[in-house]
């Protein structure tokens, strides 16, 4: 439960609140254990309070589910709009990365982020399909995985009329092309040091809790270490 609720950035007093309970501590209860499991019609309840809120913000976090759910095949490996602006220069120590161009607009803030398989995406994708990794904003980072030089995502990104904040390679370094074309729109471009692909999203997935506990009101904790 705490997991859903957080990932919605609900607060435990608001969704009490619509699910009309006594008070925020029964969903605290059930959360750290105190109560034992709730039956199907609380759960019901939570399931739906939890979708009236994020409708009643805009249904920001149901389209993100939406996009990541609606085909087995899809290219998008994580997509997420973080509660709060995130510095890019915090953005790039999370997914271990070097700044190569236009370090100056890397100090901007990125509001999420989308994981793309970037060959997938070369084979599935469409013209229209490729806005789809926007999300809800264009002012997000997009991390290119399993990279390859003779497909070079930044030539999509080059055509796109939609323009990321950042760019991350992760998998080949960019090449000059790449980098010609960062610098010519003035989109820094990030080489990912990342030993996998598992590391990345789970580093990026940390680096949204920590945003998440933060627009809560709630203390940072030391995260764990991400194995990769």
């Amino acid at each position: 439960m705490r997991k859903w609720r957080e990932l919605f950035a609900v607060s435990q007093m608001r969704l009490s609140e619509k699910m009309v309970l006594s008070s925020p501590s029964v969903i605290s209860d059930y959360e750290s254990g105190r109560r034992k499991s709730p039956g199907t019609k609380f759960v019901r309840r939570f399931v739906w309070a939890l979708l009236v809120i994020d409708e009643e913000r805009g249904g920001r976090y149901i389209r993100e589910l939406a996009r990541l759910t609606s085909s087995p095949t899809t290219p998008i490996l994580d997509l997420r709009e973080f509660p709060i602006p995130v510095r890019g220069e915090l953005f790039c120590k999370a997914v271990l990365g070097e700044v190569l161009t236009c370090h100056e607009e890397v100090q901007r803030e990125v509001l999420g982020y989308t994981v793309v398989d970037s060959f997938r995406a070369v084979e599935t994708l469409s013209g229209w399909e490729f806005f789809t990794i926007f999300g809800s904003t264009t002012e997000r980072a997009l991390v290119f995985t399993n990279v390859r030089v003779e497909r070079s995502p930044m030539l999509a990104v080059r055509i796109s009329p939609l323009k990321p904040r950042l760019v991350v390679f992760h998998g080949a370094e960019p090449d000059d092309l790449a980098i010609k074309l960062s610098k010519y729109d003035r989109i820094p471009l990030v080489y990912s040091m990342a030993p996998s692909v598992e590391y990345l999203i789970k580093s990026l997935r940390r680096l949204y809790r920590v945003a998440l506990r933060m627009k809560l009101g709630k203390p940072i904790r030391v995260p764990p270490k991400v194995t990769a």
